[in-house]
This record gives C-alpha cells, sequence and structure tokens, in this order.
C-alpha cells in the first residue's frame, strides 16, 4: 500500500561476506562501492561482530540470524559513504592550498634570491618549515580531489601516498622544533651563538631533518601495507579519514604504530613548548618585556604559542581517539568518520595554513616584500627641498 521499496540484491564480497545493495547504488559507483564493502567486510569478521548475534541467539532460525547479520552489515557500511552536507569538508584542504600558495613561493623566493637572508640562520629555518608546510598541503589537497572524485588505488600506491604526508608531516615538526632550538642559543648563549651554530651547521641540520623525517613514518607504513597486503581487496579508498575508521581503529598492530608516531610527534611538540617557556622566563629577567620593545616581543610569542596550539590539537584528537576506541570500541561509526574527517580536513591543514601569514608577515622584510609583489604598498617618492 505505501511506497514500494528497490529490490535487493545479495551478493559475495571478496573477503566472503555477503551484502545487500541496491541496483541503483551498484550502477552509480559500483566499484567504489565494492571497495568500501570489501575493506568494511575484512574489518567486521577481524573485528569479531560478525560473530555476536549467534552466539547471542542460539535458539533463533540460522536463516533468519544469517539475514539480520547482513541487514546489519548493509546498513553501516553505508554510514562510511559521507552525505552530501559533508563534502564541505572536502574544500578545506584547496582553501588551505590556495592560501599557501599564494605566500610561500614568494617568501621562499625572495629569501633564495636575497644574500644576506641566505646567511641567517632563522630565514633559512624558515624557508625551510614553509616549503615542508606547502608540500605536505599540495600532496593532502591533490588526496583529497582524487577521494572525491573517488579514484582507487592499489595498496601500494596507497602506501606511497601515505607514506609521503607522513614524511611532510615530519619535516614540518622537526623544522619548528629547529627553529626553537636556534631561538634558544640565540637568547641563552648569544656570544656563542655564532659559534654553535653557524649557517653551515644550520644547513647540515636541515638535511637531517629531512633524513629522520624519511625514517620515521617508514615502520607505520610498513605495517600498512602488511595489513592490506594481507586482505582480498584488490583496489583500496585511499582516503586518511576512512582508513582512521576501518584500520587503524580495529587493527591492533596499527594502533601501536599509530600510538607511538602521535606520541613521538606529541614529545617532539613538548620540547618546542619547553623550549618557548624558557625563552620566556630568560627574556623576562633580561628586562625585554619592559618599553616599547614589549610589544614586538609579546607579539612574537603570541605567534609561536598560537601556532603550537593548533598544531597540539589534532595530534591529541587523535591520541584521545585511539585510546579511547582501542579500549572501549567504537559505538557510533558515523560520529568517528566525522571526527576523523574534521581531524584531517580542517585541525591538520589549518596550523599549516596559517603559518606563512604568522611568521611572514611578522619579519619586516618578508611582509615588504610580500605587499610589493602583490602590488599593495606604494614606495613613497621623496623630492629633495632646494
Amino acid at each position: 500500500m505505501g511506497n514500494k521499496q528497490p529490490s535487493r540484491t545479495w551478493s559475495v564480497s571478496p573477503s566472503g561476506w555477503m551484502y545487500g545493495v541496491y541496483p541503483d547504488t551498484m550502477e552509480g559507483n559500483r566499484q567504489l562501492v565494492l571497495s568500501l564493502l570489501c575493506a568494511f567486510s575484512q574489518w567486521y569478521n577481524s573485528s569479531g561482530r560478525a560473530e555476536q548475534p549467534i552466539a547471542l541467539s542460539h535458539q533463533v532460525n540460522v536463516s533468519k540470524t544469517l539475514q539480520r547479520q547482513m541487514e546489519d552489515f548493509a546498513r553501516e557500511w553505508q554510514v562510511l559513504m559521507p552525505p552530501r552536507h559533508t563534502g564541505i569538508l572536502y574544500v578545506y584542504p584547496i582553501l588551505g592550498f590556495l592560501a599557501v600558495s599564494l605566500v610561500v613561493p614568494v617568501i621562499v623566493g625572495n629569501i633564495l634570491n636575497r644574500p644576506h637572508m641566505c646567511q641567517e640562520t632563522r630565514y633559512i629555518l624558515l624557508a625551510n618549515v614553509l616549503l615542508s608546510d606547502l608540500l605536505f598541503i599540495t600532496v593532502y589537497m591533490l588526496s583529497t580531489c582524487l577521494n572525491a572524485a573517488g579514484v582507487l588505488m592499489s595498496e601500494w600506491t596507497c602506501a606511497a601516498q601515505l607514506f609521503l604526508l607522513a614524511a611532510l608531516y615530519s619535516s614540518g615538526i622537526l623544522s619548528t622544533m629547529a627553529m626553537v632550538l636556534d631561538t634558544l642559543l640565540a637568547v641563552l648563549v648569544p656570544l656563542r651563538y655564532f659559534a654553535l651554530w653557524p649557517v653551515s651547521r644550520t644547513r647540515r641540520a636541515i638535511v637531517g631533518v629531512w633524513a629522520v623525517s624519511v625514517l620515521l613514518p617508514a615502520g607505520f607504513v610498513g605495517v600498512f601495507a602488511w595489513y592490506l597486503s594481507t586482505g582480498r581487496c584488490i583496489l583500496h579508498f585511499c582516503s586518511v579519514p576512512v582508513l582512521l575508521v576501518l584500520t587503524v581503529s580495529y587493527s591492533t598492530p596499527m594502533q601501536m604504530t599509530m600510538l607511538l608516531s602521535v606520541a613521538a610527534i606529541l614529545l617532539i611538540l613538548l620540547l618546542v613548548f619547553s623550549g618557548y617557556v624558557a625563552v620566556c622566563c630568560r627574556t623576562c629577567k633580561a628586562g625585554v618585556w619592559k618599553g616599547e620593545s614589549s610589544s614586538r616581543a609579546k607579539g612574537t610569542f603570541l605567534i609561536h604559542y598560537l601556532h603550537l596550539f593548533l598544531s597540539f590539537c589534532p595530534m591529541l584528537l587523535l591520541a584521545t581517539k585511539l585510546l579511547l576506541y582501542s579500549s572501549y570500541g567504537v559505538q557510533d561509526l558515523r560520529v568517528d568518520l566525522w571526527v576523523s574527517l574534521v581531524m584531517c580536513n580542517v585541525l591538520l591543514v589549518l596550523p599549516k595554513a596559517l603559518a606563512p601569514y604568522l611568521y611572514g608577515f611578522r619579519y619586516r622584510d618578508l611582509r615588504k616584500a610580500l605587499l610589493h609583489f602583490y602590488g599593495i604598498s606604494r614606495d613613497s617618492q621623496i623630492t629633495p627641498v632646494t
């Protein structure tokens, strides 16, 4: 009498589970749906949830129990496909890329083209940080566009993409730590600063930062590639938020490696915070906070602390998510996906998108170069009085 529901066909996923799908959904984007079904069914079987209904209902007909399992499965995997209004979260990486690409090339180009800037450690470290952020946001923006288009990847291609993102993110964090070390040496031992931290040593430190950044994510990506290779899914939907929902939250090896990686990043950020606190205490004793220079010093430290706070937020959220879900499990996949989307597409991109504006406009030389490049400032012509 009411609206007639469309007929549903039952199929078997590559991991051996049966699922129900509608013909129009399969015709719309069949490969993407099969990939998500394969990945979700792989988690569904390994997590032990597939056997719970049978264990709780021994006296119920086996066919009804199997049908109930298939109904629950078909309903739950659809949560992984975000509704239309979540598309706004995919715009943030693109906006971050546009914001960074307008400023970072100008700043880095001015630093490299001016000899006096190339001989100053602070400018070299700043250029390295901004370059790492630009590359990270570029790769993540391309990954977001591929995910929005429904492009599937093999396990090794997906692992290479995640490895590149992790290496660029680690490079940005370690470069920020190098900036703090430079500030500490300049404030604590100003007389020995040039002897302890010359430009040649700074360049070697940058090379070391990139080398360590490549080695740090190797273990995590190796475990991830092994996890994908043990499954039967040929192609994968290589989205970081979806992978956090499907694999990291429910695989014990992935949880351990991710927790170790997040703990290492949080430790580095704590060291950065401790360095800023030490600089603040030393400058207070030296009387920097008094007089006309106090406003500029306060503004500089406010920029540092704001950028540090924005870098802390996604790592703290990810650590909390992993600890809670590893102990208590996930109660709502929709909430889990929303948290992952906000964490990856907003909180992870925001500090890197704001960094060139926070630091670039803080230095007078760089600010003048930016304003002159976009024609905002006009050179005042002074006519001599005769």
